[in-house]
């Protein structure tokens, strides 16, 4: 029982970054029908960034980790919505009107021109990191095996719910909220009515790698280690788990997220752990049989 409980908080926790990066999976596809598969490799950059940034303000002798990790969080997220917002005018916005192939293609590319930068800059080795929120919560002192919540993971728990209200508010209350909901609904219609689609496009790949980028600041911290491939992994399970709870629904973003994680970290606790990716996507499988539109996704409905 204890253990089956530290493995619930392992698999909440990995769910959670999951999560955060599936929704901008979800916010670009729901607003132009269109998959980002460079968006694991913005997360990936992002990690890279919070790391180069720890490392200067610890070269500069900033030595308060709560000041050195806001600003850690501040400088990743803002530099990594200067890639996202290159992605979309790079490779999205001159084949937008093209067919449906050529952007998903244009979006691969810069995916992997993105890997390879930071391979060439940052070298292909991994790249460790010490602790910097050690220490948690003693939840079962047992004899056998302790159940230990950590700061870490509490404080993913709480960043992530906090940046997800946060969000879900500014889709539902504020005007910018409004033009990406009327572009979801009807891109050419909402162009008639005046709504800047461009803008309100480019805005939403901006605010999904600041996402993307908190989602790696987080991986960082919480496995001490990132090398330039991890974007390609967590990118496909997050995709993932967009898919499974339903593309197009932030809510389903984050629950297919947790399942993946949950999922990945329950299958390598008591099965093997070469094969937890097949067990994640086995159940996506069997979901998307029963369940097309995934857990929380609407079926599309052709005008004609």
């Amino acid at each position: 029982m204890a253990y089956a409980l530290q493995q619930l908080i392992n698999g909440v926790t990995l769910g959670m970054i999951y999560g955060l990066i599936a929704v901008g999976y979800t916010m670009v596809y729901g607003i132009i029908g269109m998959i980002n598969f460079a968006h694991g490799d913005v997360f990936m950059v992002g990690s890279f960034l919070s790391l180069i940034a720890l490392l200067g303000l610890s070269a500069l002798g900033i030595t308060s980790v709560p000041l050195a990790l806001a600003l850690t969080l501040l400088f990743a997220a803002g530099i990594a919505a200067l890639y996202g917002w290159t992605v979309e005018r790079v490779a999205y916005r001159p084949l937008r009107g093209s067919f449906r192939l050529a952007p998903l293609i244009s979006a691969i590319g810069m995916s992997i021109t993105l890997q390879n930068f930071v391979q060439v800059s940052q070298g292909a080795r991994v790249k460790p990191i010490d602790a910097i929120i050690p220490g948690g919560i003693r939840l079962i002192d047992g004899g056998d095996f302790t159940v230990q919540l950590s700061w870490m993971q509490l404080a993913i728990v709480v960043i992530t719910l906090t940046i997800l209200a946060l969000f879900t508010w500014l889709v539902t209350k504020t005007p910018l909220g409004r033009t990406m909901r009327a572009c979801e609904q009807d891109l050419k219609m909402a162009s008639l009515l005046g709504i800047d689609t461009d803008r309100t496009i480019s805005l939403t790949f901006v605010i999904g790698a600041a996402l993307a980028a908190v989602a790696g600041f987080m991986f960082l911290l919480y496995y001490g280690v990132i090398d330039f491939y991890i974007g390609f992994i967590a990118g496909v399970k997050a995709f993932t788990a967009a898919v499974l709870g339903g593309i197009g629904s932030l809510p389903g973003a984050v629950i297919g997220g947790l399942l993946i994680g949950l999922i990945e970290v329950f299958w390598s606790a008591y099965f093997s752990v070469e094969y937890k990716d097949v067990a994640a996507f086995s159940i996506l499988i069997v979901v998307l049989i029963f369940m097309p539109t995934g857990l929380l996704g609407r079926a599309e409905v052709e005008k004609v």
